[in-house]
Formats: structure tokens, sequence, C-alpha cells
């Protein structure tokens, strides 16, 4: 049986697990619709200011997925987002192995798409790595990533929940500022999509050298010379431009990063008639629907119990990738990211209190023609 948080949340399946909280698929029932809910499994204090400001990182972009609700319920707390359907870029690697060029610039092309919004918004991201990016299924063969996982997240600018000189973050993905303990930066975020450019490209992922905790004297960064020397030089410049181990002499902005990879970009999906050509299914099932909930309501009359059957779920509308434009400041948002429409939230309210009003009449009815 699902258990139920806060008297919203219906957990069904546990789908992943983050570094506070396991992460569910689970049944909205304000929303009425499928959801991944983060459930918090440490107490500790410092996980709960994670998880607060976690929820409060509300980046509203088609390519991030940000947190949509939040809830508590004795000592679980609950925070919910989009449900993601195609796994992992972690998993495709694992599946398919190293990715053709072409796939390759759409995904990084899509991160720092996603990072520009970001940044912009005076967040560092601090822990971006393959199982962080999402992707979603889509018909045509072209992938579209979405970031997840803000948990180690910081703005820039507010007090940090580290110590000074601590790292957070996964190991092979740091920057070498991140490792001396430096304040966050998003160019270090930067260093991480070229950590991953190289990832996807060879299959391979990135030395384990790296580690958290007290700074590594002196900071050993990964080279990014180890692409596959056939590699497009084009895509060999942008990725070292990305990694360079002195933030200096890093590209200094996700948006000119975006820039310099942009002729790399194709329309369309060109490898999908290819044997080999990767494919992102659906992995994580958002249905079949429940059976509707019901709840018991007393008559007026009579006080008798009649049980209404409550809305049955929605299901997540997909987003639907578009062909690669030139960089928007603005990005339209996915329909599942727009907030509901307050005109028909309100008919929808009024059709549903006059389907229930109608039902107590008709049991009122029933009981005065019978007795």
């Amino acid at each position: 049986m699902a258990e139920l948080i806060a008297g919203r949340y219906e957990l069904h399946e546990q789908i992943g697990t983050g570094g506070v909280g396991a992460v569910w698929r689970a049944l909205d029932r304000k929303r009425g619709e499928w959801v991944a809910v983060k459930v918090l499994t440490q107490a500790e204090a410092g996980s709960m200011l994670r998880f607060v400001r976690e929820q409060s990182l509300r980046v509203r972009h088609p390519h991030v997925v940000a947190p949509q609700g939040f809830a508590a319920d004795d000592d679980l707390v609950a925070l919910s987002m989009d449900l993601v359907r195609g796994g992992s870029v972690a998993t495709l690697l694992g599946d398919h192995g190293p990715l053709p060029e072409p796939y390759v610039a759409v995904l990084l092309d899509q991160v720092l798409d996603a990072l520009t919004a970001i940044h912009g918004a005076g967040v560092v991201h601090r822990d971006l790595k393959p199982a962080n990016l999402l992707l979603e299924p889509t018909a045509d063969g072209r992938p579209f990533v979405r970031v997840c996982d803000f948990g180690v997240a910081a703005v820039v600018g507010q007090p940090r929940l580290t110590a000074r000189g601590t790292t957070v973050g996964t190991a092979g993905y740091l920057a070498p500022e991140q490792l001396a303990g430096a304040d966050p930066d998003p160019r270090s975020d930067l260093y991480a999509v070229g950590v991953i450019g190289r990832q996807l490209l060879t299959g391979q992922p990135p030395a384990q050298s790296l580690s958290t905790g007290p700074p590594v004297q002196p900071p050993s960064a990964i080279p990014v010379d180890g692409i596959p020397a056939e590699t497009e030089a084009r895509l060999t410049s942008v990725l070292r431009a990305l990694s360079a181990e002195n933030p200096l002499d890093r590209v200094q902005s996700a948006s000119e990063a975006r820039a310099m990879l942009a002729p790399l970009v194709p329309h369309g999906a060109p490898w999908a008639g290819a044997a080999d050509a990767p494919y992102v299914f659906e992995q994580v099932a958002g249905g079949p629907a429940p059976e509707p909930m019901t709840e018991r309501i007393a008559t007026p009359a009579t006080g008798s119990q009649v049980a209404v059957a409550l809305p049955k779920p929605k299901p997540n509308p997909k987003p639907t990738p578009s062909p690669h434009p030139t960089p928007d400041p603005h990005p339209a948002l996915p329909q599942a990211a727009r907030p509901d429409d307050p005109a028909g939230k309100r008919l929808r309210t009024v059709m549903t209190a006059s389907f229930a009003l109608a039902a107590i009449l008709l049991v009122v009815l029933l009981v005065l023609l019978i007795g």
C-alpha cells in the first residue's frame, strides 16, 4: 500500500537516491498527476538546511527540473518536482557507450542553455555529472536533457552551508578551485561540463583520483587531452576552454561556451538512421493511474456517509524538444512547467464542487423517497 505524506503525496516506487534522501515516483493528490518526490532521510540540521534551500531554488527553464512543492509530515520532509521518464545520461552511457559527436554537441548545448539560466539566477550547481542530467523520451530521436538535483547548490553571495576549506560535489568532476575550498563560482560548473563532454565521447568516467574533504595540494585537474584524437577540432577546443585548470583561462560564461559550440549543433537527429544510434526510452512509467480516490462526507439532511470519487490523476505532459535556436535569454517553458491558469483552476474547482453537491442531493432524494 502506498505511503501518504502530508495528505498529498502517495509514494509508489523508489526510483533513485541522493545525498540526503530517496527519490520516489509519487501521485500528487492535489495536482492529480504523477511527480518525483525526494524524501529527506537524514534529520541532521545541515541536511535540513540544504533541503529547504533546494526547494527555494526554483529556476524556471525547459532544461531544468525545478521544485514544485514542499511538504512536511511528522519526521518526514518531501520535495516534489517533475517526473522525468527517460533515465539519466549516466544510464544512457552505460547502455550505449561512447556517443556520436553531433549527439554530444546537442546534449552539451542544452546543459549550457540550462546553466545560462541557473547562473543568471545567481546559483552555482556544484554537482554536475551524468547522473544529474535526466532525459525525456522524444519521438524524433533528438535528446532532451534536464539538469536536476540542486541539493548542494549555492547562491553566490549568500552564507555557505559548508565550512570554508571543505568541498562538496562528486570526485572526478570537481574543478581545482573547488578542491581548494574556494567560494562557489559558476566557472566551476563549466569545468564539470568539459569533463562530462569528454566522458560522453569516450564512454569512460573521469579519473577517480580526486576526493572530497580537505583540499588536495596541489589540486589535480582532470586533463581533457584524453579526448579521442579523431574528435572534431572545434569540439576539442570547446572542451579545453571549458576545463582549463585556471578559472581565468576558462571560458567565462555558459552563454559564451554555447556560442562557441553553436556551429557544431545539428538540426534534427542526423544520427537517427544509424544501426547503433543512441535511443532514449521511457524507463519510469507514470501509470496506469490508480483507481479514483474516495472521500467519505456526510449529507446535511441525514448525516449519512456517501462516497464521492475524486478526479483521476493526469499523466505529466512530455516537453517537446525544439530545433537548436539562436540562444534566447527568455526561453519558453514547456507546458508542464507553466503556472496553472487561474481561470481554468477556478472553473475546475466550481465543476468539482457542483458534481459533489449533485451527488449529495441525489442521495438525500433517494433517502426521502425510500423513507
